[in-house]
């Protein structure tokens, strides 16, 4: 089933500085639909995600609870961000920490390499800085107090109070990439998605690129200048690299050039991190540049972007207590058009659920097993002569396959979602339409009664495997219901780019009880 193409997939490395809330789970859950997706097409697929450890947040957050920043590191990632991806049924393949040894000694190497390229000097720099962002502000980054914080300048993210930053630094001559990078993005137009990320990275070059200070020297949790042991490195600089480092940059050239470049899914808050600065430190190093970066837009609960610092931080078992990881999955990769903003509320979940994963799909498995098992003993029956309306439902499980294959390649989950759901949706009216029970009642209508099950039966196992990336628990559940394990093989094996071909389903299969889902 092999493609030969390499897909190498990246969330952002998070702040394991505070408890994850549905935000984190957002990007990560999207990741992981999309590297599933492309395992089960027979992709080369690589995803990797991780935590961002270094810095003076993280070493402030550990001096506030009594411990080192490296106990303080270790704990958060054992205690909440590892059981982040269980919770959620991530499949990731690595999980980089910038902390290990793999990623610091390959970060100094970098950074070696472009000074000794001529891309790093030193010089003296005066900033207000947020610490929240890890991050220097421009004008347009910065607004007037309020409250308790009248007469002071805040960062317009975290509304916090900007520090003002003054020492010697070494800086990294990001001015020198303007053209190149002007020049990516018009050559490879979807490098940026969507557009208007693009368009406002194009925006924001074009009206000039500062050097960037990439070291500092005020505080010491971070990995070492290699040239000067008084400096840390920009724990930007270093979180970027965790990109390149975890694939065997500098270590193992096979893996490296198996696997590199990458694709990023980020936030659309550190969209310039990836689309400006990442792409000009690998230029700067002689490196290939990701092949593209994607922007999500922002969780809004009340209005306001998901953060814990404003107090609207919803952690992920919260929801999935009550409803799943499939339910929270399915909620906001279809809720939510993929690259956009969108908006939370306990309101929309529940109805959302009710109406489509159990009135919709979770009646159409349940109904489908139960009739297969009462009419014909459990045993999938063959079809007879199809209808015009029986090859309908050929075509539109066809067509939605091939639309949500399409829209995943967009990195559109959310259009591939509402195509895999045409299918449900003409199944349920397609049996409503039927009526298999009163078919059962006349004997003559035997046949026709085999043919829509068959029908109903087939198009649920097309469902099954679609919906998989999405929802693997309960799609594991109706795999192992439809029997067809034992035939088909597992269902992560199922070839997704083929799940849409008629007819993979052998009559004579034995169904079983369909655990709830």
């Amino acid at each position: 089933m092999s493609t030969g193409r390499s897909f190498y997939i990246t969330t952002p490395i998070y702040y394991p500085s505070d408890v994850p809330h549905i935000g984190h789970g957002y990007t990560t859950v999207a990741v992981d639909t999309l590297a599933r997706w492309h395992r089960q097409a027979g992709d080369d697929t690589w995803m990797l995600t991780g935590t961002d450890e270094h810095g003076q947040k993280m070493m402030r957050a550990a001096a506030a609870n009594g411990a080192t920043p490296q106990e303080w590191v270790d704990r958060l990632v054992t205690e909440s961000w590892f059981p982040l991806l269980e919770t959620l049924d991530v499949a990731n393949d690595d999980f980089i920490r910038t902390t290990q040894e793999r990623h610091e000694e390959r970060v100094k190497a970098f950074v070696q390499a472009i000074y000794d390229r001529g891309y790093i000097y030193a010089g003296e720099f005066e900033a207000l800085y947020c610490v929240g962002c890890e991050e220097f502000k421009t004008e347009a980054e910065i607004l007037p107090g309020t409250g308790e914080f009248e007469g002071l300048k805040v960062c317009a993210i975290h509304s916090k109070p900007l520090e003002l930053l003054q020492e010697k630094n070494y800086f990294f001559k990001l001015s020198e990439f303007q053209d190149r990078l002007l020049e990516l993005y018009a050559s490879q137009p979807d490098f940026i998605r969507p557009e208007s990320a693009r368009n406002e990275v194009v925006s924001f070059v074009r009206s000039g690129l500062k050097d960037l200070s990439i070291s500092r020297s005020t505080f010491d949790w971070g990995i070492e200048v290699p040239w000067d042991d008084s400096h840390v490195i920009y724990v930007w600089v270093d979180a970027l690299l965790n990109y390149a480092t975890a694939v065997g940059y500098g270590t193992d050239p096979e893996q490296f050039d198996r696997r590199w470049p990458a694709y990023h899914v980020v936030g659309k808050d550190i969209l310039r991190f990836h689309a400006v600065i990442w792409p000009a430190m690998l230029m700067a190093a002689g490196l290939d540049v990701p092949r593209g970066v994607f922007a999500h837009g922002w969780l809004l609960v009340g209005g306001e972007k998901m953060s814990k610092s404003k107090l609207t931080g919803i952690a992920p078992t919260e929801i999935t207590d009550v409803f799943g990881s499939d339910a929270y999955r399915f909620y906001f990769l279809s809720a939510i058009a993929f690259g956009q903003d969108g908006s939370f509320s306990w309101e929309d979940l529940s109805a959302r659920y009710q109406a489509e994963l159990a009135n919709g799909f979770g009646n159409l498995a349940s109904r489908t097993v139960a009739m297969v098992g009462k009419y014909f003993d459990g045993a999938v029956p063959a079809p007879g002569a199809y209808t015009e309306a029986d090859l309908e439902i050929q075509r539109v499980v066809a067509d939605a396959a091939s639309a949500a294959d399409a829209a995943m390649e967009r990195f559109r989950i959310d259009e591939a979602i509402d195509r895999i759901w045409t299918i449900v949706d003409e199944l349920n009216g397609y049996i409503t339409i039927n009526e298999p029970w009163a078919l059962a009642k006349d004997e003559a209508k035997r046949e026709r009664l085999q043919t829509v099950l068959y029908t109903v039966a087939e198009g649920l196992r097309a469902l099954t495997v679609l919906l998989s990336p999405v929802m693997p628990e309960a799609t594991a559940k109706l795999w192992l219901a439809l029997g067809v394990g034992e035939t088909l093989g597992s269902l992560e094996d199922q070839p997704i780019r083929e799940a849409g071909q008629w007819g993979a389903l052998r009559p004579g299969t034995s169904v079983n009880g369909l655990a709830p889902l």
